[in-house]
């Protein structure tokens, strides 16, 4: 019994030492992107700040923030591809549309910018 018990040990040991590794993601999206808007304020209402926020991690997966005076109003889980040179963001399990995007790198910032060149966020 206690052969076994080794012989079924040794193996778990070769088995758990052979597993492969995730390959590294080194893509320069990697990071925080974000967009703001101030609306002006009037006399029937005080300024209004909008904020966009992108978190792209190595797993092809982020998290997207839309916040109002600093308040998360809207947050959810999205996926990116990346091919020949665009990104491709969903955002499975909402309403929100598949965004393509590009990366474009200004005189002091990096882009993402649509496919018609609108800034869509500026990396922080």
């Amino acid at each position: 019994m206690k052969k076994l018990f080794s012989l079924l040990a040794i193996i778990g040991i070769v088995l758990a030492s052979n597993c492969s590794r995730i390959p590294e993601n080194n893509n320069p999206i990697i990071g925080i992107w974000s967009d703001v808007e101030v609306s002006e304020a009037t006399t029937a209402a005080k300024k209004k700040t909008l904020r966009q926020e992108w978190i792209f991690n190595d797993a092809y997966l982020g998290r997207y923030h839309q916040k109002t005076n600093g308040s998360i109003t809207f947050k959810t889980d999205f996926r990116w591809t990346y091919e020949n040179d665009a990104y491709t963001i969903t955002y499975p399990g909402t309403d929100m549309e598949e965004e393509t995007v590009s990366m474009q790198s200004g005189d002091d910032a990096s882009m993402l910018a649509d496919t018609e060149g609108n800034v869509m966020a500026t990396r922080e």
